[in-house]
């Protein structure tokens, strides 16, 4: 799967430019749900399950495990995207 990264370039501090190449598995949850095993078996092609989460609610952003972040999801063009609304900093 490919992914654009549509966003400006920040300038990356010397301390961690090493690490600026290294590739880091993004997860974006859009939701949960337990279904019985009967309501597996009746799905088809085309079928739809149903999700609790509504248009412009934010999902969770994740690396490693860890929410880093939120966003909510975006159309572009044909495809969908996730636009960053914050980021999970501990302070």
């Amino acid at each position: 799967m490919s992914t654009t990264l549509i966003a400006a370039s920040p300038v990356i501090p010397a301390d961690i430019r090493p690490l600026a190449d290294v590739c880091l598995e993004v997860e974006v949850e859009l939701d949960r749900r337990v279904m019985t095993v009967r309501e597996i078996l009746d799905l088809d092609t085309g079928s739809v399950i149903r999700m609790n989460r509504s248009a412009g609610e934010n999902i969770n952003i994740s690396i490693g495990g860890a929410v880093v972040g939120f966003g909510e999801i975006v159309i572009i063009e044909d495809s969908m995207g996730i636009r960053i609304t914050d980021f999970n900093i501990e302070e």
